[in-house]
């Protein structure tokens, strides 16, 4: 949650989550920084089609059999920036930092 803290509230309404046991701390979002928590429902990924798009982008650098937490900071954020510097036609071709900067 400490990544969170910085960002204004308007940033941090909401989170949807698919239903990965990653996600078991949820309870403690609204407490702690005021946010929302959503689930999808079982076999219905289509509910939050961008985690579905994420899980995708992901794998192109962290196949399945990846340990996260082998991987560095620097690793992890190497590829934050990369996600967050990918030009996307939702945000008319904006890059998300772009977007989320405006």
């Amino acid at each position: 949650m400490d990544v969170m803290e910085p960002l204004p509230q308007s940033a941090r309404r909401s989170i949807t989550f698919d239903r990965g046991l990653e996600f078991r701390e949820w309870r403690k979002l609204k407490s702690g920084i005021g946010t929302e928590s959503w689930f999808c429902n079982p076999q219905a990924p289509w509910q939050k089609g961008s985690v579905e798009n994420l899980n995708k982008r992901a794998r192109r650098y962290l196949p399945r059999d990846t340990q996260l937490a082998a991987l560095s900071n620097r690793n992890i954020n190497a590829i934050c920036d990369r996600f967050n510097g990918t030009p996307r036609k939702c945000l008319g071709w904006r890059t998300p930092a772009d977007a989320f900067e405006k």
